[in-house]
């Protein structure tokens, strides 16, 4: 049997092929019945939407994400879909919904990813979805990614009005904690990767990327670990400050290693951010919390200093490389001070793959068809991490294939209302012609 690599090489080389054909070829006969499903769905997705929004699911409000994924299974099995919800309330989550088609086609096996979770818990005073004008409308979630989630079930339901859903091979993977995974990860992505292996590429329906107004493309997000530093040092009077017997004290200790990162530890596509810092006679920050405290006066040595933040690479090669200079820059310590610092990877990278380029292409190529404007790469430094990074180990894949919209993860967000349309016409069509493409095996 051939090798997963050997298999994905093929399949891209399939791909272009394909979608060099399709392109020439304009829009067949089915894919036209497609594009006229797809208006006619816009306005239930937009009414989608709006229900869904109006559903608080925080990630950890369990009932509110078990009531949107009783709402998606309903949207699936309507379509024919074999549809599981696997609870995970064992590690603090409300679960995962996996739903499969088993298409009567031969063509490459799709896999769908989203979310159905929110940054938004049910103390938030931003919980309704308020039409603001014909072209825009606010709520939770709205953008990131109720809409997304509404888009996807509209171009499904597309193409089984077009007749080219049935021989499609799907699996969708909606997680309920995107926005703050459950621990362990391997638990709470375990049935993800699962689908991943027995799929050929993956599609994830978060935002669309803009850039100046113009729709862009996904093809790799950069993946993010946590770490924690604390420094510390002996107190004493601040008289005695920089001398051989008090040394420099846990501040200058945590500023030096934090100014090192920042001179030293710098590359492309790699970033490193301090979202909280405390430093004192005593300092704490409890494990996970977004709050710290500390203690201290002006003529006290500090003895201990605590920074939490974040790293952001583009690869694990990147990230092997960047920990490893962020750990020697702590070891050089100053005098009468030591430090620690303790690293947790959080999500991983998707990295840039010629396969994920080649989707890329394949999607232009609808885009030509359509009568819209290519889609450029976006810059990876542009969005943050997500769900399809833990299965990017395993197949290629094409991020954004929700909607247009602003302010996600704040009160305010927005959605483009427009973006409905196009995005359900992309993603039927892309799909299709992902369904025609036969991955080749010796």
């Amino acid at each position: 049997m051939a090798s997963r690599q050997f298999l994905r090489t093929l399949l891209v080389t399939c791909i272009v092929g394909c979608s060099a054909s399709a392109s020439a070829a304009g829009l067949s006969a089915a894919e036209r019945k497609v594009v006229s499903a797809a208006d006619a769905e816009t306005p239930h997705a937009i009414a989608l939407t709006q229900e869904l929004v109006d559903i608080n699911s925080g990630t950890l409000n369990i009932e509110g994400v078990t009531h949107v994924a009783e709402l998606m299974r309903q949207q699936f099995e309507s379509l024919g879909f074999a549809v599981r919800w696997i609870p995970m309330t064992d590690i603090g989550r409300a679960g995962v919904l996996v739903a499969e088609h088993r298409g009567k086609g031969h063509g490459a096996r799709i896999l769908l990813i989203g979310h159905m979770d929110t940054v938004f818990e049910k103390d938030s005073p931003f919980q309704k979805y308020i039409r603001k004008s014909d072209t825009l409308a606010e709520g939770p979630g709205v953008n990131d990614m109720k809409g997304g989630l509404a888009v996807m079930v509209a171009a499904l339901r597309a193409m089984k009005t077009a007749g080219t859903l049935a021989r499609a091979r799907i699996i969708v993977v909606l997680s309920g904690d995107e926005e703050w995974p459950g621990r362990p990860l391997s638990v709470a992505r375990r049935d993800m990767r699962a689908a991943a292996e027995r799929s050929d590429v993956a599609l994830e329906f978060e935002a669309l990327a803009q850039e100046d107004g113009q729709d862009m493309g996904t093809v790799a997000r950069r993946g993010f670990t946590s770490w924690r530093l604390t420094t510390s040092a002996a107190s004493g009077h601040s008289s005695g400050i920089f001398s051989d017997r008090a040394g420099y004290g846990a501040i200058y200790e945590m500023t030096r290693i934090l100014d090192g990162f920042r001179r030293e530890a710098r590359e492309p596509n790699a970033t490193f951010n301090v979202g909280l810092i405390a430093g004192g006679a005593t300092a704490q920050a409890e494990e996970g919390a977004e709050q710290a405290s500390a203690t201290g006066k002006t003529n006290i040595v500090p003895a201990t200093a605590v920074a939490t933040g974040d790293l952001r690479t583009l690869s694990t090669e990147q990230t092997v490389r960047v920990e490893g200079k962020m750990r020697s820059i702590v070891g050089q310590h100053l005098p009468g001070t030591n430090a620690e610092i303790k690293m947790e990877d959080e999500y991983p990278a998707m990295a840039p793959t010629s396969g994920n380029r080649a989707l890329l292409a394949m999607l232009n190529g609808v885009n030509r068809d359509l009568g819209l404007p290519e889609m450029r790469e976006l810059d990876p430094a542009r969005r943050g991490a997500g769900d399809i990074s833990f299965v990017a180990d395993q197949l290629d894949g094409l991020v954004g294939f929700g909607t247009a919209g602003e302010g996600s993860h704040a009160p305010g967000e927005t959605v483009d209302l427009r973006s409905f349309n196009r995005q359900i016409k992309r993603t039927g069509l892309l799909i299709g012609r992902l369904g025609a493409t036969q991955p080749h095996k010796h």
